[in-house]
């Protein structure tokens, strides 16, 4: 089954079922005690209950709704560098442990929406990726039982502004609409091995990504053991596992997005997540002072 959330042509948020007839709209269903797919996923059985509208007839076409990130505002969002063998031989990292950093829900934004490249970077850079939505949450999740805590996979184009990368990923990473989450989710018994995928990511129609995610380093199962050691996982929280070799900013000539750029990452058994990279415009803030690595950036 493949959930997601998307806005009417009212404006109205709600979230539903693709089918190949169209979407069912389960927030006019079930959204007065669940108000959004991360609040359905919050419950025992939630995924079963939107099992049984997933015969009835369509409310929308998919060009009739603007899809929103699947999962809007997730509680946390976990991410993971350097998880894909020839990603870190790029990279030269050498560290066996895994590499986490966070987003923030504002930095996301949903299939065929713009991805917004940021004015302060010249390195804005494609990252496809796997991402895996919690179900049932917990701490101390033990790996042999971890699979049975995902709710479904999408896939994810983390954007990286890499001149807004140093030690740290956080500042490259939470920019404004620079992290496509979707278009949907599939459900996790339709896809009980996730790491028997392909993933490949197209720039402009160009295959730049192809990889299996048999070649992670920190397969999904190891990923939730790690991260519920430290920090409880919550329904609808999200990991986003890695991206494999191929990014722009180690080919040579260094290969980044710009405004008008096609950006589509695609994942067998799941769908292909498309977007347009568009030019951020900044608003004036009176007092504002540009950093320096902003200036560094825009020169």
């Amino acid at each position: 089954m493949k959930l997601l959330s998307f806005r009417n042509s009212r404006g109205k948020r709600s979230y539903g079922i693709r089918t190949e007839r169209g979407i069912v709209d389960l927030g006019s269903r079930l959204g007065e005690r669940f108000p959004s797919l991360r609040s359905l996923l919050a419950v025992t059985g939630g995924v079963a209950l939107a099992r049984h509208h997933e015969a009835a007839a369509p409310d929308y076409q998919e060009d009739e709704v603007s899809f929103l990130p699947v999962i809007e505002h997730p509680n946390k969002i976990f991410c993971v560098g350097m998880n894909y063998a020839a990603k870190r031989q790029e990279f030269n990292e050498t560290n066996p442990a895994p590499t986490l950093f966070v987003r923030f829900p504002d930095s996301q934004t949903g299939h065929r929406c713009p991805v917004i490249k940021p004015a302060h970077s010249r390195e804005f850079d494609y990252e496809g990726e796997l991402a895996v939505i919690i179900g049932t949450g917990g701490r101390g999740i033990r790996r042999e039982d971890a699979l049975l805590h995902v709710a479904g996979y999408a896939c994810y184009m983390d954007g990286s502004a890499r001149d807004w990368q140093h030690t740290w990923f956080t500042a490259g990473k939470n920019w404004r609409e620079t992290g496509a989450f979707g278009p949907w989710m599939v459900t996790s018994d339709e896809l009980p091995d996730p790491q028997q995928l392909q993933l490949r990511t197209f720039l402009n129609g160009q295959q730049v990504q192809d990889d299996s995610t048999a070649n992670m380093i920190h397969p999904v199962a190891a990923l939730i053991e790690y991260i519920s050691t430290f920090s409880a996982l919550s329904p609808g929280d999200v990991i986003i596992t890695g991206s494999p070799g191929g990014v722009g900013k180690k080919r040579v000539p260094p290969l980044f997005m710009k405004a008008g750029d096609t950006i589509e990452v695609e994942i067998s058994g799941i769908g292909r997540l498309c977007n347009v990279i568009a030019d951020e415009v900044l608003e004036p803030f009176e007092g504002y002072e540009l950093p320096e690595a902003a200036e560094t950036a825009a020169a």
